[in-house]
């Protein structure tokens, strides 16, 4: 049997986090849910035994029912968080993803079944010009998106 890589101790809170950055046709995939009014980026924990890559795959068959392929990793992310809201309300949060930009595949139809904590997830293609009119996060992703890169970026965010 595989564990998710995190715990958590009172309210702190820590998990090991594989995620994608998707982009079909100008537009960068984020996934949403009625019990948080954000978007967030596709991905999920890294399992016991898993390579980040592995988990990226799997978490990305699981939210989009599609197999999408690593092209690179492309960011290291630091995040502290304190979320007011849903699942992790009232939890100081502390995550380390990383961000694989997957290959392309022309087209973004889906074929998403995917449920978080119980409830449906919704994936929403968003324009990269228009991320910033969304509360979507990781916040760095337009910005990153918007230039030309050598090697892994590393960024960390406080939102605490």
């Amino acid at each position: 049997m595989k564990y998710d890589c995190g715990f958590q101790k009172d309210n702190k809170w820590f998990r090991y986090r594989a995620a994608a950055i998707i982009v079909e046709n100008d537009c960068v995939l984020f996934a949403n849910n009625e019990l948080e009014d954000i978007y967030y980026s596709i991905g999920g924990a890294v399992q016991t035994g898993e390579t980040a890559e592995q988990a990226v795959i799997r978490e990305v068959l699981e939210e989009t029912g599609v197999k999408y392929e690593v092209d690179y990793l492309a960011v290291i992310h630091e995040n502290f968080f304190h979320n007011n809201n849903g699942v992790l309300k009232g939890l100081d949060c502390h995550e380390i993803s990383l961000y694989f930009m997957m290959k392309k595949r022309g087209t973004q139809k889906l074929n998403s079944n995917s449920y978080v904590f119980g409830v449906k997830e919704n994936m929403v293609w968003i324009p990269i010009t228009e991320i910033s009119n969304y509360p979507a996060y990781p916040k760095f992703i337009t910005k990153y998106l918007s230039k030309e890169h050598n090697g892994i970026e590393h960024i960390v965010t406080n939102y605490m």
